[in-house]
């Protein structure tokens, strides 16, 4: 009898130890039963005084439960985002509005995933053995998903400080990547895979920003995004002094040329209408700034040209109809299972040399962008002085007086008249030159479409009327593709600046000059006291004008511009070029004393 009764503990015992083994199978798939139930706080659980466990197989079993809580909450993590894997209903809970979206998430649920499948296959092959072995022990279900219970808390870790902090786009390539910098090896290949599917998407969005000029981002998560930039995050100080490859710039000279182009002074400069800018914040820490700033310059570059190219069979592809291999070497990276950043760098600035040797070419030696520059010096600069000061002479009774409607009519015929008397009769280059007055009133009349070559009325309060026309005085001026994307309405309003900057300093020392006529045919006559102040006084202004006009000819337009010029030829880079430019339009703006607070005299001398 005692013999029957230890062996029907014996066999209730198997029986017992295998529906127990079966049951932490499937619970270990996402299955929990009467065994190991699941508690949406605490995840699965062994079910409590189970009088066929031992304590040191209880512990074993909670080992495997927590294990097991890791993955069904990996599965409704991908379910929630992904919807890859179908939840139970015992432990699912309605998607929270985390707020979490994107394509980079989805890629990262993606990568998620695929690790999970050795998980599920040891799962099989331990169902296997079992089918084979019912005597199949927990040691050896521990055993056998031993690795797993050392990559699951890392891993969870990943994804618990992406819903905690709502990770979006390419930060999760930044999360990832720095928890892929521990020590231990399955942890490490884990998360370079997920990296590697995550790596996956941002490529497809650089192939399509770089050769195509597309920015595919509908939820904000690359780091190139249209809009200039919101000027919070800047790089990091050891990238500041590092050469970008562009003219021996270094990284803190390129920003700061960029900050120069962004320049506002009381309204005076027009803000900038770049497109396109970097979302810092997005930058992954292994992709330097310097290597960001290249494709913004490529994906930008291509966007424009093919926007605005209007004759495509003269131009050609500014890759050079490269584009198939490019896209080739993208998809080469993109298959790779680690990043490299030297084989990145080397694609991209492969990339970046072929737009702007191909934008340098169009500019330079088909565009004539030197004869470009020495039109706006003639015109914006003043460099065609006898014919300003022609115009100043027969505009000066119709803008000495506010604007009217018919105002800009006026003086445009003056300026042609002024151009036939210096035998300025340039058929091709008249039509393209256009005088402005800004007159009160004029912006609802032209709210409709705005003349080419001017920068659209800018959305702010009622300004107050001009007192003169030549305080409303500009230069329009027809910019012929593709030179507009070097001349911007942005850049041409700041040469609107300087042009009206010079031609009232101009203007300054030919009522000096007219004054000194007068006093000369008066000088015969008696004079009393008042006189030789006033001589004094016209001295004084003249020789202080006739300075500061030298000054700013020579010393300031005429130096820049030879500098300008030899940067321009000693390259055959387009970026180097708009560099140059951007420093050169800066300068003059700075050099100029434009840019300084005005000083003026309250009390006015009594004899004025």
């Amino acid at each position: 009898d005692s013999l029957n009764i230890n062996i029907s503990m014996y066999f209730n015992f198997t029986l017992d130890t295998g529906k127990m083994i079966h049951e932490l199978l499937l619970a270990l798939s996402g299955y929990p039963g009467t065994i190991f139930t699941w508690n949406k706080r605490n995840g699965l659980q062994v079910s409590q005084d189970l009088p066929f466990l031992h304590p040191s197989e209880t512990s074993v079993l909670n080992r495997l439960c927590k294990m097991g809580t890791d993955y069904v909450r990996f599965a409704e993590f991908i379910e929630q985002h992904t919807g890859h894997v179908h939840q139970q209903e015992h432990y699912s809970s309605q998607p929270s509005q985390s707020g979490l979206h994107g394509i980079y998430l989805r890629a990262f649920c993606t990568g998620l995933n695929s690790m999970l499948q050795p998980y599920r296959h040891a799962l099989l092959d331990l169902e296997k053995e079992f089918l084979g072995d019912p005597h199949l022990s927990i040691s050896h279900v521990n055993y056998m998903l031993e690795q797993f219970q050392l990559l699951f808390p890392s891993v969870m870790v990943v994804v618990e400080t992406i819903k905690s902090q709502k990770i979006h786009g390419c930060q999760i390539l930044e999360t990832v990547y720095k928890h892929s910098c521990g020590g231990l090896p399955p942890v490490r290949m884990a998360l370079e895979k997920i990296l590697a599917v995550c790596h996956g998407v941002m490529y497809k969005q650089l192939a399509a920003w770089m050769l195509h000029g597309l920015l595919l981002d509908q939820s904000e998560e690359f780091f190139v995004k249209q809009g200039p930039s919101a000027g919070g995050a800047t790089a990091a100080q050891e990238e500041e002094e590092e050469d970008l490859g562009i003219g021996g710039l270094s990284g803190k000279q390129l920003r700061e040329l960029q900050d120069l182009r962004l320049i506002e002074e009381e309204n005076m400069l027009a803000p900038s209408l770049q497109q396109f800018s970097l979302r810092v914040e997005m930058l992954p820490s292994y992709i330097p700034v310097r290597v960001a700033e290249k494709i913004l310059f490529v994906g930008e570059s291509v966007q424009m040209f093919e926007n605005h190219n209007q004759s495509p069979s003269r131009a050609g592809s500014i890759l050079k109809h490269q584009e198939d291999m490019f896209a080739a070497e993208l998809h080469r990276l993109k298959q790779q299972p680690l990043f490299s950043l030297v084989d990145f760098e080397n694609l991209v600035d492969g990339i970046r040399s072929t737009v702007a040797e191909h934008l340098w070419t169009l500019m330079v030696e088909e565009s004539d962008l030197l004869g470009q520059l020495k039109i706006i010096k003639d015109f914006y600069l003043l460099g065609r002085g006898e014919l300003y000061q022609v115009f100043i002479d027969l505009a000066q009774h119709m803008l000495k007086t506010p604007p009217s409607a018919v105002t800009e009519h006026d003086v445009n015929v003056a300026f042609q008249q002024a151009a036939h008397k210096v035998l300025l009769d340039d058929d091709n280059l008249l039509p393209l030159l256009h005088l402005t007055i800004d007159y009160q009133g004029k912006e609802s009349k032209e709210a409709s479409g705005n003349r080419e070559g001017t920068t659209p009325p800018q959305e702010t309060s009622p300004r107050e009327a001009p007192p003169t026309g030549w305080a409303a005085l500009g230069l329009a001026y027809k910019v012929q593709w593709p030179l507009h994307i070097l001349f911007t309405p942005a850049v041409l309003e700041k040469y609107n600046v300087v042009f009206r900057y010079l031609l009232s300093v101009r203007r300054v020392q030919s009522e000096l000059q007219h004054c000194w006529a007068l006093q000369m045919q008066r000088k015969h006559l008696k004079s009393n006291q008042m006189d030789a102040v006033k001589w004094r006084l016209r001295n004084h202004m003249a020789f202080l004008v006739d300075n500061l006009q030298y000054y700013l000819q020579v010393d300031v337009l005429e130096s820049q511009f030879s500098q300008l010029l030899q940067q321009i030829n000693a390259t055959r880079d387009f970026e180097s070029i708009r560099l140059a430019h951007d420093h050169f339009l800066s300068n003059l703006l700075a050099q100029s004393f434009i840019l300084l607070k005005p000083v003026s005299v309250r009390n006015k001398p009594p004899f004025m």
